[in-house]
């Protein structure tokens, strides 16, 4: 039996994303969030989600796509990453599959404008349906996020 890894898959400006949903906390409607000063433009500030203050990213803007106005089916999917629960902002959370690991492949160097860095791979749902399954330790780069981390 091939070994399959469980997802959630997600839309960022038309294409499909994914995120092993062992890292996945929750996803949640997008909420106001209370802006940081002297942060990247990408890190849009922090929520108070049930008590816990988390950081929240806008990943259009990490991987330096037109940031748009929030739709009502944008979602924060809560991930955490080297013990640091993070908020992403997403147009919106579709679903979750099984891949087999055997139809992921290298990314390319850089696809849909996103550097292949933040990529952990190509996962072939199908002749003309593919999922990019992100690097979350890449994405959310430790030395941005260490100072939400006091």
């Amino acid at each position: 039996m091939d070994e399959e890894l469980k997802v959630i898959v997600f839309t960022l400006a038309d294409e499909k994303y994914g995120i092993e949903i062992k890292r996945v906390k929750g996803i949640e409607r997008v909420m106001p969030v209370t802006r940081v000063p002297n942060t990247y433009d990408f890190i849009k500030g922090v929520i108070n989600l049930r008590g816990v203050v988390i950081p929240v990213i806008d990943l259009r803007g990490r991987f330096g796509l037109p940031v748009e106005a929030y739709t009502h089916n944008a979602r924060t999917i809560i991930v955490e990453v080297n013990d640091i629960e993070v908020g992403v902002i997403v147009d919106s959370a579709n679903d979750v599959v099984d891949i087999d690991i055997n139809h992921i492949e290298d990314p390319p160097e850089i696809i849909g404008g996103i550097k292949a860095k933040y990529l952990r791979g190509i996962a072939k749902m199908d002749e003309n349906r593919f999922v990019v399954l992100l690097n979350l330790e890449k994405v959310l780069n430790n030395c941005e996020l260490i100072q939400f981390n006091h």
